[in-house]
C-alpha cells in the first residue's frame, strides 16, 4: 500500500498509510528516506511493514560534507527558516538553508521569532535586512503569544521548519498543533545556544491537504553535494550577472572582467552575501579535495 514517511529514525520510519500508522524497515542495506517521501509498503505482522519502492520526489532537502549526506525532507513546497532576537543567529546557516532551498525549487520564508524581546530587534532586523531586500519573505512573530500569524503561510502547503537550537521550533510547532506536544527547554544563556529539543524530524498534518515538519536543530549545513554553477545560480542576486563575465570559465575570485564582483563593487550584489558565497564554495572545493567522489 501507499504511504508517506511522517518519521525517520535511523533505519526504521514511521509511516501513515491513511489506514493507520506502520512502523516500516527498507530492504537491504541501504537506509534512503526521508521525512516526506511517498513510498510503497508490504504490510508484514502486527503494525509493521517493508518499504518496497520509493515514489520519485518532486524536491529533496538534505546537506553534506566531504564524507556524509544527510536527507532532512522530501516533497517540500516551502522551508521556513527560523531565527530569533535571542539567542543570536548565524546569517551564513540562513545563507545556506536559502542556497539549498533554491536549488531544490523550494520557497523559503525567514520567521523572526521572539519579536517581544525589543532589546534585539533592531539587531535582528539589520542582519535579515539583505535578504528582504532579495525579496524574500519575513513573518515577525512571538511563538509563545502570535504563532497563528504564521498559519496562513503555512496551512495547505508542504513544509518544514529549520533553524539552529534556540530559536523557536518546537514552540511554533506546539502553538500550529496544539497536538504535537513537543518538547520545549529553556534556551542555555550562558552559551547563547539552544538545548536540543527535537532528535528527529516528525511530519504533522496542517490544514485540510498540507503538513509541516518540525526538525532537529542545526549547527551545521554543508553544500558539498551542489557544484559550482549550482552554487552560484543558487544565490538569486547573482543570476542577472551569470554569464555577463569576460572570461567563461570566471570563477568570480579576481578575474577581470568578472560580472559578479563589478556587481559587488557597485552595490548591486550584497558584500556580507557575496561573503557568504565565497564561504560555501571553499567549503565545498575543500570537500571535493578530501573526498573526489563528489
Amino acid at each position: 500500500m501507499r504511504g508517506r514517511v511522517t518519521a525517520a529514525f535511523g533505519r526504521h520510519y514511521e509511516i501513515d498509510t491513511g489506514k493507520g500508522l506502520l512502523q516500516g524497515y527498507p530492504r537491504g542495506k541501504k537506509s534512503v528516506f526521508a521525512c516526506g517521501d511517498e513510498v510503497e509498503v508490504l504490510p508484514q505482522g502486527e503494525g509493521q511493514g517493508a518499504i518496497v519502492e520509493l515514489h520519485p520526489r518532486r524536491s529533496l532537502l538534505w546537506r553534506s560534507d566531504a564524507f556524509r549526506e544527510k536527507l532532512i525532507a522530501a516533497n517540500l513546497s516551502h522551508i521556513a527558516i527560523v531565527v530569533a532576537t535571542e539567542p543570536g543567529f548565524s546569517d551564513l546557516l540562513l545563507s545556506r538553508c536559502i542556497a539549498a532551498a533554491e536549488s531544490q525549487a523550494i520557497t523559503p520564508l525567514i520567521i523572526l521569532n521572539k519579536s517581544d524581546l525589543t532589546a534585539g530587534l533592531p539587531l535582528a532586523r539589520e542582519r535579515l535586512a539583505p535578504f528582504v531586500a532579495l525579496g524574500y519573505q519575513l513573518i515577525e512573530l512571538s511563538a509563545l503569544e502570535g504563532a497563528e500569524k504564521l498559519r496562513p503561510w503555512l496551512e495547505n502547503r508542504h513544509s518544514i521548519l529549520v533553524g539552529q537550537s534556540g530559536m523557536g521550533k518546537s514552540t511554533l510547532t506546539n502553538a500550529l498543533i496544539p497536538e504535537a506536544k513537543a518538547a520545549t527547554r529553556e534556551i542555555s544563556t550562558a552559551l547563547d545556544t539552544g538545548k536540543h529539543t527535537t532528535t528527529f524530524a516528525r511530519l504533522y498534518p496542517l490544514g485540510e491537504d498540507g503538513w509541516m515538519i518540525d526538525s532537529p536543530g542545526l549547527q551545521a549545513f554543508g553544500l558539498a553535494h551542489l557544484g559550482e554553477e549550482e552554487l552560484a545560480e543558487a544565490f538569486v542576486e547573482f543570476r542577472p550577472f551569470l554569464g555577463q563575465c569576460r572570461f567563461r570559465d570566471c570563477r568570480h575570485e579576481a578575474e577581470p572582467g568578472c560580472a559578479i564582483l563589478a556587481g559587488v563593487a557597485a552595490g548591486r550584489i550584497n558584500a556580507r552575501r557575496f561573503e557568504h558565497y565565497r564561504s560555501i564554495k571553499a567549503e565545498i572545493a575543500e570537500a571535493r579535495r578530501l573526498n573526489p567522489g563528489w
